[in-house]
């Protein structure tokens, strides 16, 4: 990793979306999986804690490598040797969702807890949607919010469905469980809106992994046809459901791909700063909405080019395909972009929308409200610091350019959110000295970041 005369190279990191994913098929699976390529980083960690609380085990080999003893019949929250099986998420969201639907599966009593930020996120619709499985959330404060204890005795099956309006995770969560109830079960989704789709996708990925196959269906003619599951671009609430035979994970070998979400702060970066910059290890026919980075950034003015690696899918850390982008001549442009698919990319298309010639806006975002924070009104007030416009909606945010001050120090606050850090570092591009509050927030999802983001800076002085 480092510069050349012609571009600046970095290895893309693990993707956490599909490490949490790898890391509970592997513990649901009975015996022995080895997984590789895993992100080492708070989330994750976590989330191997509450698996460990339900009956698994995780000895680690080397980085990102781990050998996985599954649990032989499902979560108990006696697999730690408890009566409650203590399941403490901290920050990590994905794991509260994800967990929240795999402990409704098992036997026993199983409490979800986690830092004060966690306890303002909701969890409410699990609780409405597995009602009618026998499941009972049992909430200690405010009702819909952790900390929550589950009471299950397994899932009956039969037919259910779940809102996704707030979060894709909660379907995620069902799904992963949804193998190990009694009977066949069928979700459906209801509601107004369905957000982060592609979400979705990576679980079907990771339950098609482990042998435990749903199969979709969409509404045609009036009538639910099953189709192939990489044909679903999107879901309208009432036209998508998901039938899942009960069955076994299979414990396997896996490696897992490359971030897209981490990895677009250095695709941008490409495309917002002076030299090229390529990112080895991404997949190029990833399922990760993330991936639309290169749509967005492409559709702003940017300039890429593939070249094929070795791996094809997945890759990781060093290996897999690597994509180069270059800034346009003339500088960016701006867009008008639904991002409600991909959440996780909106501070670095707002960031890198302040280095364009025309304003940009952001659409469909309304869920960023309940993410680590509010990441639209963080945003808007750190990005203001720079001198450029930043307006908001309920669920929109819209960046109108300025010049941006070089040579100036700004101080940026995170709010402790570690894409509040990662997004904003881009201004560094631009010559700002971009301070932050707590820059070790980072380790959420990506402790490497620092270490890989001055070898962009480092590269960017060179030009």
């Amino acid at each position: 990793m480092g510069a050349t005369d012609s571009h600046i190279l970095v290895n893309a990191p693990a993707s956490k979306s599909m490490s949490h994913r790898a890391l509970i098929g592997a513990a649901l699976a009975p015996g022995e999986s080895r997984l590789t390529g895993v992100l080492e980083s708070v989330d994750t960690t976590h989330t191997m804690g509450c698996l460990t609380a339900c009956g698994a085990s995780f000895a680690r080999s080397g980085p990102g490598e781990y050998t996985v003893q599954g649990m032989a019949h499902g979560p108990a929250s006696n697999g730690n040797g408890g009566n409650v099986a203590d399941l403490d998420v901290h920050e990590s969201g994905t794991t509260c969702r994800l967990l929240a639907g795999v402990a409704a599966c098992g036997r026993g009593k199983f409490r979800i807890h986690g830092a004060p930020r966690m306890h303002e996120r909701p969890l409410g619709e699990p609780a409405r949607a597995l009602a009618s499985q026998g499941v009972v959330f049992h909430w200690e404060g405010k009702p819909g919010y952790p900390p929550v204890t589950i009471e299950t005795t397994g899932l009956p099956g039969g037919e259910i469905d779940v809102r996704l309006e707030e979060s894709s995770q909660y379907l995620s969560g069902i799904l992963l469980a949804a193998p190990l109830a009694k009977s066949p079960m069928t979700i459906n989704i209801s509601g107004t809106k369905a957000v982060s789709w592609p979400y979705v996708s990576l679980t079907l990925q990771t339950m098609r992994d482990f042998g435990v196959p749903a199969v979709v269906e969409a509404l045609v003619d009036g009538r639910f046809q099953a189709v192939e599951q990489e044909s679903v671009t999107s879901a309208e609430p009432g036209k998508l459901r998901f039938r899942i035979e009960p069955g076994v994970y299979q414990a396997r070998s896996l490696c897992v791909e490359g971030d897209w979400s981490n990895a677009s702060y250095f695709l941008a970066a490409g495309a917002v700063g002076s030299r090229p910059v390529t990112v080895r290890g991404l997949s190029r026919d990833s399922l990760q909405g993330d991936r639309a980075i290169l749509d967005i950034l492409a559709s702003m003015g940017a300039r890429m080019a593939w070249t094929s690696g070795s791996l094809g899918h997945g890759g990781g850390e060093g290996g897999g395909d690597e994509v180069t982008v270059l800034a346009p001549v003339g500088g960016l442009r701006g867009v008008d972009v639904d991002m409600g698919a991909c959440p996780d990319l909106v501070p670095t298309v707002a960031v890198a929308a302040c280095f364009a010639k025309s304003p940009t806006t952001i659409r469909n975002v309304a869920h960023l409200r309940i993410k680590e924070c509010d990441r639209l009104e963080t945003l808007a007030t750190e990005i203001a610091k720079t001198g450029c416009g930043a307006a908001m909606t309920h669920d929109t945010l819209t960046i109108t350019p300025a010049p941006l001050p070089a040579g100036k120090r700004i101080e940026f606050r995170s709010q402790g959110d570690h894409r509040m850090v990662m997004g904003p570092a881009i201004f560094g591009l631009a010559g700002i000295d971009a301070q932050f509050d707590n820059p070790g927030c980072v380790s959420k999802s990506f402790p490497e970041f620092w270490d890989r983001w001055a070898v962009v800076l480092a590269g960017a002085e060179k030009a």
